[in-house]
C-alpha cells in the first residue's frame, strides 16, 4: 500500500552558497503515479533541487511541501518514512554485509522498543531480490563492484517502502542491462502510485521511462512537460550549447551530434 501524501512540490525555490546562487524561483511538483526526470547540464542545480526535495538542503526562499504539509513539519525520521532518497555516493560502512544495508531502510518504520520483524525481513529480500542481489546477501559491501553496490543502495531505497522515491543519477556505474531494470523497478513504482523523481543525463532513457521531463539551466525550470515537447533541438541547442537533431524510434528520443548527421 502506498503511503498517503506522498506527493511533493517546490514553490518559488531559491538557495546558493555564500554569494553563489544555485537554483533561482524554482517551483515544480511530484505527482503520485508519476515519473518526473530532472535533466540539464552539469551544474545547473538537478541534485541541489533533490536535496533540497530531500529536506537535506534548506531553502533561502521559498517552501516544500510533502501532501498538504510544509516539510519544516515533519522530523527526520517521519520524512524518512515518507520519502527516501538514492545519492550519486556514499561512504561504504566498514565490515557491513549486502544484507545489513539493505536492512538499513526499514530503520524509519522500528520503535525504539522494536527489531526487525519477519514483515521487514521479507520486505528487505524483497527488494535485493527486485535488484538482483539476492545472491550477494552475506558478502562484504567492500568486495562489492560499483555497479553491484549501487544496485544494492538501491534495494535499500526501495526496502524503505516510501510513497516518494527520489534518485540523483542512479544509473551510474551501471552496465547496460542493469540501468535500463534499475529504470524499469523506478517506472513501476510509479505505476504502483509512487512518485518517482530521478535526475538523469542520457536524454533517451529520460524520454523511454519518465511521463513527464523538467529540464533545467543555470538554477531554473526552462522547460516542462512531455518528452517530445522539452528534448528539442531547439531547447538542447539553448541549454547545452550543443547543436543536436532528434530521432523518434519508437516512445525513444535519440539525440545525434549535427556534425555526425547525414
Amino acid at each position: 500500500m502506498v503511503p498517503l501524501n506522498s506527493a511533493l512540490r517546490v514553490e518559488d525555490i531559491t538557495f546558493g552558497y555564500r554569494e553563489q546562487s544555485i537554483l533561482k524561483d524554482v517551483t515544480l511538483k511530484a505527482n503520485n503515479g508519476e515519473f518526473l526526470a530532472i535533466i540539464g547540464p552539469n551544474g545547473c542545480g538537478k541534485s541541489t533541487l533533490l536535496k533540497v526535495m530531500a529536506g537535506l538542503l534548506v531553502p533561502a526562499k521559498g517552501e516544500v511541501y510533502l501532501g498538504e504539509r510544509p516539510m519544516t513539519d515533519f522530523t527526520s525520521k517521519q520524512l524518512a518514512r515518507h520519502l527516501a532518497l538514492l545519492t550519486q555516493s556514499g561512504a561504504i560502512p566498514e565490515g557491513m554485509r549486502v544484507t545489513d544495508l539493505v536492512s538499513m531502510g526499514r530503520y524509519a518504520h522500528e520503535s525504539w522498543f522494536s527489531r526487525q520483524t519477519a514483515k521487514d525481513r521479507l520486505i528487505v529480500e524483497t527488494a535485493m531480490k527486485r535488484m538482483q542481489v539476492f545472491e550477494l546477501a552475506e558478502q562484504p559491501l567492500e568486495t562489492l563492484s560499483g555497479g553491484q553496490l549501487q544496485r544494492v543502495r538501491m534495494a535499500m531505497v526501495l526496502a524503505q517502502k516510501t510513497g516518494l522515491l527520489l534518485l540523483d543519477e542512479p544509473t551510474n556505474h551501471l552496465d547496460l542491462c542493469h540501468q535500463h531494470a534499475l529504470l524499469t523497478t523506478a517506472r513501476e513504482r510509479a505505476r504502483e502510485g509512487y512518485a518517482v523523481v530521478a535526475v538523469l543525463h542520457d536524454l533517451t532513457q529520460a524520454s523511454l521511462y519518465a511521463d513527464r521531463i523538467a529540464m533545467m539551466h543555470q538554477g531554473a525550470v526552462v522547460a516542462e512537460g512531455s518528452a517530445e515537447n522539452v528534448i528539442t533541438p531547439d531547447l538542447i541547442r539553448h541549454v547545452y550549447g550543443i547543436n543536436m537533431h532528434t530521432v523518434t524510434v519508437g516512445s525513444a528520443i535519440l539525440t545525434v551530434p549535427e556534425t555526425f548527421f547525414c
